[in-house]
């Protein structure tokens, strides 16, 4: 048995995780219980057991690690996928029974976790993870200046040649004529932009991005969607590549600045029917509530703006490809960098929605009756 407060420890692992859990726990003294090869759950603060003793399973262990207490080492999704396999079943949030919490309790005074309840950190009541995120930390998770799209995997052995094989694709596939005007809204670096615009140089293109410090050659670049009473502006095509940004919600203004007969290219991330609301997602990804619909509502809700679907392509195993990159660039985030590790956790806890089949994400192709 383990020594010090891993020791201490130990039968509360062993309740939840079996006998031969999954996962190593090193606690604030240093001591350690698991698997030497094992991901590593590294318990910084007594304060996060104090968080999982007022709000057992996912909430508590969400608030733990954004707030620095409880940190990930190696690989987050290998780690949070050991921890899923045998405590979760389906789709449903961790669970734990009544004696489990029983246990947490005793282990909690055993070791002096016992309090008042933690705040939460503040990421979780804020505008949501895409408002909050600046430039340099998408230049650290996507690489600078790079996409923030979906890769295309096939013949890639990188990030970068997934990412540019699918904004070629798509370059190849709008193929705009001289002198019409396309719009790419959630553009990040505005790479897709760029290249369309050096491949189809007679088109007019215009990328919105909070990031507009340097226009790419041949690029308009917005702060915000154009539209509105004093603004008449219209486009050919409309495209959104970045599959972490939903636009089911925008819909209506996208149908607003599009020319009738114009073309739209979305991307956007879908759950299944009979998915369940998860707090990590609604709390700090999206912004209180928030979330993604399924296939069928956002068709319904193309067809109900005037929006003539003509294609839907499924894109669930190249995403899960594409956020396992981006986690992987995100590895270890420090303490106090709470929209960081919020990103950690959303980049892994989605890839392995996404190869477990809880969630998809599909690019759908329609035109402006």
């Amino acid at each position: 048995m383990a020594d010090g407060v891993a020791g201490r420890l130990e039968p509360l692992l062993v309740r939840l995780l079996g006998p031969e859990p999954p996962v190593r726990v090193r606690a604030w003294d240093g001591s350690e219980t698991g698997p030497k090869d094992a991901p590593a759950f590294v318990l910084r603060d007594r304060r996060a057991l104090r968080r999982l003793l007022w709000k057992p399973g996912e909430v508590g262990l969400v608030r733990a690690f954004v707030a620095g207490e409880l940190d990930i080492e190696g690989d987050v999704c290998a780690a949070l996928g050991a921890l899923q396999r045998v405590l979760r079943r389906g789709d449903e949030p961790i669970a734990l029974s009544a004696e489990d919490k029983r246990e947490i309790v005793r282990t909690a005074v055993m070791l002096g976790a016992v309090g008042p309840e933690p705040k939460a950190p503040p990421e979780e009541d804020g505008a949501g993870l895409m408002a909050e995120t600046s430039a340099g930390l998408y230049a650290r998770m996507t690489g600078e200046g790079r996409g923030t799209g979906v890769g295309r995997w096939a013949d890639a052995l990188t990030l970068e040649e997934a990412q540019d094989a699918d904004a070629r694709d798509v370059a190849a596939r709008l193929a705009p004529r001289l002198g019409e005007s396309v719009l790419e809204v959630n553009a990040g670096f505005a790479a897709f932009s760029r290249l369309l615009a050096a491949q189809c140089p007679g088109a007019d293109v215009t990328a919105v991005t909070p990031f507009p410090e340097q226009a790419p050659p041949g690029v308009f670049l917005e702060p915000e969607l154009p539209g509105g009473a004093f603004d008449d502006r219209s486009y050919d095509a409309v495209v959104s590549l970045a599959g972490t940004t939903p636009v089911h919600r925008d819909l209506d203004r996208l149908v607003g600045v599009l020319r009738p007969g114009g073309r739209l290219l979305v991307r956007q991330t879908v759950h299944r029917p009979d998915a369940l609301p998860r707090p990590f997602t609604s709390d700090y990804v999206y912004g209180k509530g928030g979330d993604t619909p399924t296939l069928g509502e956002f068709i319904s809700l193309m067809d109900a703006v005037g929006l003539e679907v003509r294609g839907v392509r499924a894109l669930r195993d190249e995403y899960a490809l594409t956020l396992r990159a981006w986690a992987g660039h995100l590895a270890a985030p420090a303490p106090g960098d709470g929209i960081a590790r919020v990103w950690s956790l959303h980049l892994a806890t989605t890839a392995l929605a996404c190869e477990n089949g809880r969630i998809g994400v599909y690019e759908v192709e329609a035109v402006l009756r």
